[in-house]
């Protein structure tokens, strides 16, 4: 609830005369503007406001929400009490708690992003300034209007079973806002009133216990007694796939709810929600309520009161949950926790895995960092005792790990026009013959990375990106998978005109999946990436097929590696095993060895064994030769070797300076000034300007420089009082990415 100052109850400043200077009166607030800094304002008669309290504060005609906080967080020259405007209004909600306000101060130092910005991420779903009024959604009704147009026949034929806002319904339509009000004036659509507060069913530790082998049951005692003692560690949970990582960390969660503590669960994907939902419905009895892009404006704000309150005791969500008000957080999961979708590639560049940490200390609670492949960043941490190291090196029950096999291409040929090799359909059809499900895995979405015409060899591209338009056959389009553009596909060459020219180069998952039909025309198959499985909806479907044994083939990309459990799944070919080792990404080879050995985890989860083939045209690369070998150690030692010797991480720090403008001159000159003015020091070195790798992205021309620096450096300190003076014109636009992932 508001509680509103209204203008005429708003003393003469006479009345202030004898409390000017009382600390009490003058509050600093972070508004939710990223442009601007603390602004100092006076605490009107009988407002009660501290720090963390949730407010409305003028400025200039308008009314912006803040927060208060601590000034001495935020140094700044006190402005004369006189010129202080009043708080119009202090939210009736809990406000946000001292260890929150931390970790946004930290966040903000280290990732070199305005305190507002990262704020803006604790308060994004807009609960804290709405009352409790019930939100209306709209939905159809069978009723069809007596006029109709292009754009209603496409919402009516798009919105069949969809409830919503009339934002997110015109979103889903692809129409305008117009459109939806119309059919609802119309009598096409009913208004619904959903209330923004519901009673939440609490998880019982004790629904379902199940019974852990001694190891899992020794580990899971560890994690039980850090929930009692309450005290800031961080485990590595360190586990091969199918070893049960998510039954031993559930007993944690179990010992979090007896305290009637919370507990956060990070995922790194949102199609992995539903899935992981049903799996703690068995554990728990109920679903915890989860968090992440796919809810609806309902839900996040009904999600957000919920956790801030204290109701909901368990928040499963995307990387952004980490930043949510909990009222009395007690544990925090990081599953898959290795993925590199925790970094946030925008906006506030942070990495969640590590913010993850960070909130743990400050709420003096236990983190679990839980992982079949540990990024080389988290098994440093182990090495230098910072982080605790617990094993599950075999898997649950009388399942083994999977025989793996290289497949030769440069002699184990696939044949012309082909992408699997004879091996490797050999062994599909004998598992189809069994009765028994396979996986085809491939990092590449669509049909066709590449179309290029026969006649004059031009390449369609994007016209806002450095980047190859990719075919989707099934949409028949082409789009770009960094900033979305589609098109249908042309009949004839943009550049030379020749009707019948272009041709599809390279495999995506669906040209296999065409393959897989012409060979195996028998085969029920199903694509699985992020433009089939968009929703945690769709992910709840595709498993309950593959549960039913309704799917005897999958073609896939990396979303198939994350968490799925299979019983029958027996057979793995991954097609192109060597596609993660091009480019210059320093983590190319981990990478690589983290999405075979995960994508190989797949198969033999059960009583059946599995078996794994690895297509590769450099069968001894050392990835290669340790996801068959099974050596795991021996390719974290070679790489964490090879890091150490070219001091990259973890081993030195990187930071990214992204400078973009639709004037590639300009963004040229601005970099080049910028450059010109590095600060030179012993430990710290500035690379470039260059153009980056994408030097166009979204219409922006991007220029980068690169700083490497020694551990010792503060990093964050000299690349703040490097910038802090810089100008540069108001079109363009300056990013800062420390500890990049992303190279392009």
């Amino acid at each position: 609830m508001f509680l509103p100052l209204a203008m005429d109850d708003v003393p003469d400043l006479a009345a202030y005369t004898g409390r000017m200077n009382r600390a009490s009166d003058r509050v600093r607030v972070i508004l939710l503007n990223s442009a601007l800094g603390p602004l100092d304002y006076r605490v009107p008669e009988g407002m009660q406001v501290a720090p963390g309290s949730i407010v409305m504060a003028p400025l200039g005609p308008r009314k912006l929400p803040g927060v208060v906080w601590e000034a001495a967080s935020f140094p700044a020259e006190e402005v004369d009490f006189k010129r202080l405007r009043p708080l119009r209004e202090v939210r009736e909600i809990a406000s946000l708690s001292a260890p929150l306000r931390r970790l946004i101060e930290w966040t903000a130092d280290y990732y070199l992003a305005p305190p507002a910005a990262v704020l803006r991420m604790v308060l994004s779903s807009g609960a804290a300034f709405v009352d409790d009024r019930p939100i209306v959604e709209y939905r159809l009704n069978g009723v069809v209007p007596d006029r109709m147009t292009p754009q209603r026949e496409k919402a009516l034929a798009a919105l069949a079973d969809q409830q919503g806002t009339a934002s997110e319904l015109a979103h889903l339509a692809d129409v305008s806002i117009a459109v939806i009000r119309g059919l609802e004036k119309a009598g096409a659509m009913d208004r619904v009133e959903v209330p923004l507060t519901v009673a939440i069913d609490a998880p019982d530790p004790d629904f379902d216990k199940v019974s852990l082998n001694p190891e899992q049951a020794k580990v899971g005692a560890l994690l039980t007694d850090a929930v009692n003692k309450r005290e800031f560690r961080t485990f590595l949970l360190d586990g091969v796939t199918g070893s049960g990582k998510t039954e031993v960390y559930f007993e944690a969660i179990a010992q979090a709810l007896r305290q009637d503590r919370q507990t956060l669960v990070l995922l790194p994907e949102i199609a992995l929600t539903e899935p992981f939902l049903d799996r703690f419905r068995k554990r728990f009895g109920t679903e915890p309520i989860a968090w992440h892009s796919g809810l609806k404006q309902s839900e996040r704000k009904r999600n957000w009161r919920a956790l801030a309150e204290g109701q909901a005791k368990v928040v499963v969500g995307a990387r952004s949950a980490l930043f949510l008000p909990y009222r009395d957080l007690g544990l925090i999961i990081v599953d898959e926790a290795h993925e590199i979708s925790f970094k946030q590639e925008d906006g506030v560049r942070y990495h969640a895995r590590d913010v993850a940490v960070m909130r743990g200390l400050h709420e003096k609670i236990p983190i679990v960092l839980a992982s079949a492949t540990p990024a080389i960043e988290s098994r440093h941490q182990v090495e230098q005792g910072n982080y605790e190291l617990l094993e599950l090196p075999t898997r649950f029950g009388p399942a083994t790990m999977p025989e793996v096999e290289a497949l030769d291409l440069t002699s184990d040929v696939p044949p012309r026009g082909s992408w699997l090799a004879p091996t490797l359909v050999r062994a599909l059809q004998d598992n189809l013959d069994k009765g028994e499900q396979s996986l085809l895995f491939l990092n590449r979405r669509g049909f066709a990375p590449l179309t290029l015409c026969r006649t004059c060899g031009h390449r369609i591209s994007c016209p806002n990106c450095t980047a190859w338009m990719v075919e989707h056959r099934l949409t028949r389009r082409l789009a770009c998978h960094h900033c979305g553009h589609v098109m249908p596909l042309p009949e004839k060459c943009p550049e030379c005109g020749d009707e019948d020219s272009l041709v599809a180069c390279g495999p995506g998952v669906e040209r296999i999946c065409d393959e897989v039909k012409l060979l195996f025309p028998e085969a029920r198959t199903a694509i699985v990436t992020s433009d089939t499985i968009w929703s945690p909806a769709n992910a709840s479907e595709f498993v309950a097929r593959m549960e039913a044994g309704a799917i005897d083939i999958v073609v896939g990309t990396q979303l198939v590696t994350k968490g799925y459990h299979f019983p029958n799944l027996t057979l793995v070919g991954v097609v192109d095993a060597d596609i993660g080792l091009e480019g210059g990404d320093l983590r190319a080879a981990e990478r690589s060895f983290q999405q075979i050995a995960q994508v190989a985890g797949r198969a033999g989860r059960a009583e059946k064994p599995g078996h794994v083939y690895v297509q590769t045209r450099m069968p001894d690369a050392p990835v290669i030769q340790a996801i068959i070998n099974n050596d795991r150690d021996g390719f974290y030692a070679a790489e964490m070797a090879a890091r150490r010797s070219a001091a990259a991480p973890p081993f030195a720090r990187l930071a990214a300076i992204i400078i973009s403008s639709e004037d590639n001159a300009e963004a040229m000159e601005t970099a080049r000034l910028n450059g010109q003015t590095a600060p030179h020091a012993d430990g710290f070195a500035v690379y470039g300007p260059a153009p980056a790798p994408l030097a166009m992205l979204r219409g922006r021309h991007r220029h980068r420089l690169l700083i490497h620096a020694h551990r010792s450096v503060e990093l964050q300190k000299m690349v703040r009082e490097w910038l802090q003076d810089l100008e540069w014109p108001r079109a363009v636009r300056v990013g800062i990415d420390v500890d990049p992932y992303s190279f392009v």
